[in-house]
């Protein structure tokens, strides 16, 4: 039994104070069990502050201290800490993307990395009691203070990673900041009947991705306009330079599987007919560089007019006879090479090259970006290794100093000469030079006068969106090289391995065609194609004026569509322009042309001569009399017309084309006939 003494004593006792630690874990379990129902942060990940979380956790004191009483006053308070939240959000975002290169990510819009225990902050965690005292009492200005506070640790990240999501970070703050707030007011104990109707649900963003401009097409392509039709009483020579670059065709072929119809000026119809292999009668020896066939038959898209095919058939080396071979690989590795079908594309290519070249060949790597540097110096095939190595650790980066690489190559390829070899620079690039000498005629005078030196220069492109097809053009033309558009490792295979012979060791330079037309035979003429090597008449004569070479085996042609003398006419005769001779006549009068062609040895200054009269005898009478490789040619000519959507071929359907080329598709061990095929039904489908 208790004695009574002792419970009087306790009666009478005072009151033991209140211990600090027992009143801040009642406080602690009071804020756990009120945030019971509050979404925390996924398992294994820390915790994620905002600035509305603070702003919410404010509030949740203020109506735990019950120092706003009625929910009007409530509401009151709630919309400007939503409205701050919003506003400063809205500002860190802007300041950062303007401050200079970067912003920066807060934890609530990245995933934190995995921490120690001790650098995260429990949820439960709450404030003491006299902490707790501290923050509620100051005014709706401190709280606006509170609001714009940075939040916990804030992570630097490039520019470029968080563009995207600027758009839509920016729309959805403000209504997530206020639907936190009003979460909040709706599940306080103390505003049960804040609110009598749910609150309005703003419209959805759209996503980030639908909101970027499509992506800006930077690909630099030369324009020209085509070829018009010419009167012979007025005009009767017409001179251009040959062009064996085959870049135009590989370009079409991409866009069309890409499901797009090329743009007109990517169309170089003489590009198109020379990228294919024709058996073209070629000459017998090597003192003759190359051999002419030409042939007069219908034209198939116009019943009244012809067509005048030149052939021109290379001499074909045999690999014993195959010059040493000098090469430089001029590799841009900058930063807009960064796609798999550039630099990964190209070093697979150039790996190709390797195999491809005999032991006492030699290889040197000079790569840009930044700047220029050598990667390789001039090294013998034969340590085949050690040149794959250094193709293999070839790695993107930095702007793109293509000037200074030229000069390097050259030097490098002037340091390891081979005297009656050959000495080529092989660039290969997405064409976009922006360090340095990046205007197109600086290059062209680089280029014109290491090409004096006996080092030629050839063009490899790869990539779209950034491609530099008109520097491509003006630097191989000008560096006595070829241009070449590499889209596929098997095009790679045909450019360097097939066609490696053709694309290193020339045979013939500066290689000018002009042909006179006979105004008795024929009334006007239209050359198809070549637009952009067209020569001055008087160019053909100059041997310092530049224009194409040919490669071993390499096979060139050029078409004309000609109106013969009493067929109908575009072009009105001049009335003082009656072509004559002193005896009243006209010399020659059952040709149809008088084709001739200069060209210079690799080595030589001086050109020579050849050339062909055009008779009766180069006729065939109908165009199906004509030889399979002519047939098929012109094919490739009416589709490369077709895509520039010239008038000529207007009325002429994509479906005789594939009539035509489908008869004359001849041997196609490669299958480049049949995918021609598919391009020209690829291109029916979409026009």
């Amino acid at each position: 039994m208790v004695d009574d003494n002792e419970l009087k004593k306790l009666r009478d006792a005072a009151l033991p104070g209140p211990d600090a630690k027992a009143r801040a874990r009642a406080l602690a379990a009071a804020m756990t069990a009120f945030d019971e129902k509050d979404e925390v942060a996924p398992q294994g990940m820390a915790a994620r502050p905002r600035l509305t979380s603070r702003a919410l956790t404010l509030w949740r004191e203020i109506m735990q201290k019950k120092l706003i009483a009625t929910p009007a006053i409530a509401g009151l308070v709630a919309l400007p800490i939503a409205g701050y939240t919003a506003f400063h959000l809205m500002q860190e975002q802007r300041s950062a993307v303007d401050a200079g290169g970067t912003v920066t990510e807060t934890l609530a819009d990245k995933p934190a990395p995995a921490r120690p225990d001790a650098d995260v902050q429990p949820l439960a965690a709450a404030p003491s009691a006299e902490d707790l005292e501290q923050k509620v009492a100051p005014t709706m200005s401190a709280a606006k203070s509170e609001a714009a506070a940075p939040a916990g640790n804030m992570q630097a990240v490039p520019r470029r990673e968080l563009a995207r999501m600027k758009s839509a970070e920016i729309s959805q703050a403000a209504p997530r900041a206020e639907s936190e707030a009003a979460d909040a007011l709706a599940r306080s104990p103390a505003n049960t009947t804040l609110m009598a109707e749910p609150p309005a649900v703003a419209p959805a963003p759209l996503p980030a991705d639908s909101m970027q401009p499509p992506e800006e097409n930077r690909d630099r392509i030369q324009d020209f306009k085509t070829n018009p039709v010419r009167s012979t009483k007025a005009d009767p020579v017409s001179t251009f330079s040959i062009d064996v670059d085959t870049a135009s065709y590989s370009f079409v072929r991409r866009s069309l599987k890409d499901g797009l119809l090329p743009q007109a000026d990517t169309v170089r119809v003489e590009e198109m007919v020379n990228y294919f292999p024709y058996d073209w009668k070629g000459p017998n020896n090597a003192e003759t560089p190359f051999n002419t066939t030409v042939s007069v038959m219908p034209a198939p898209w116009n019943a009244g007019h012809k067509l005048m095919h030149v052939a021109i058939k290379g001499y074909d080396m045999q690999p014993a006879v195959e010059p040493k071979a000098n090469l430089v690989f001029l590799i841009d590795v900058s930063g807009s090479m960064d796609e798999p079908d550039k630099l990964p594309l190209l070093k697979s290519a150039f790996r190709l090259l390797v195999n491809k070249l005999k032991a006492d060949d030699t290889i040197s790597i000079v790569t840009y970006a930044g700047d220029a540097g050598t990667v390789l110096e001039p090294t013998k095939a034969s340590e085949k290794d050690k040149i794959l190595r250094a193709i293999d650790n070839l790695a993107p980066g930095g702007s793109t100093a293509g000037e200074a690489g030229i000069r390097e190559a050259y030097r490098l390829a002037q340091k390891s000469f081979v005297r009656g070899g050959i000495n080529r620079v092989m660039l290969a690039t997405d064409g976009d030079f922006n360090v340095g000498q990046t205007d197109d005629d600086d290059l062209k005078r680089l280029i014109e006068k290491q090409r004096e030196t006996g080092v030629f220069l050839s063009v490899l492109g790869f990539g779209r969106g950034n491609l530099n097809d008109q520097m491509m053009q003006t630097i191989a033309q000008n560096g006595n090289g070829t241009a070449a558009y590499i889209d596929t490792l098997a095009e790679a295979e045909k450019v360097l391995v097939g066609d490696a012979s053709s694309t290193l060791f020339p045979i013939a330079k500066d290689v000018k065609i002009q042909v006179e037309f006979n105004p008795e035979k024929v009334s006007e003429y239209r050359l198809i194609g070549y637009e952009t090597r067209a020569l001055n008449r008087e160019d053909f004569n100059n041997d310092r004026v530049d224009a194409g070479e040919i490669g071993s085996g390499h096979s060139v042609t050029a078409i004309y569509e000609l109106t013969p003398k009493g067929a109908a006419q575009q072009v009105d005769d001049l009335r003082y322009g009656e072509a004559t001779t002193s005896n009243g006549g006209v010399s020659n009068a059952d040709e149809y042309a008088f084709v001739k062609i200069r060209y210079k040895l690799p080595d030589a200054d001086t050109s020579k001569l050849i050339t062909t009269p055009v008779i009766a005898a180069n006729e065939v009478p109908s165009f199906d009399a004509a030889g399979t490789d002519q047939r098929f040619s012109i094919a490739v000519a009416a589709f490369g017309q077709k895509l520039r959507n010239e008038d000529a071929t207007a009325k002429f359907g994509y479906d005789r084309i594939q009539e035509i080329a489908n008869a004359a598709r001849g041997a196609d061990p490669f299958g480049y006939r049949a995918e021609f095929l598919s391009l020209v039904r690829l291109a029916a489908a979409m026009k």
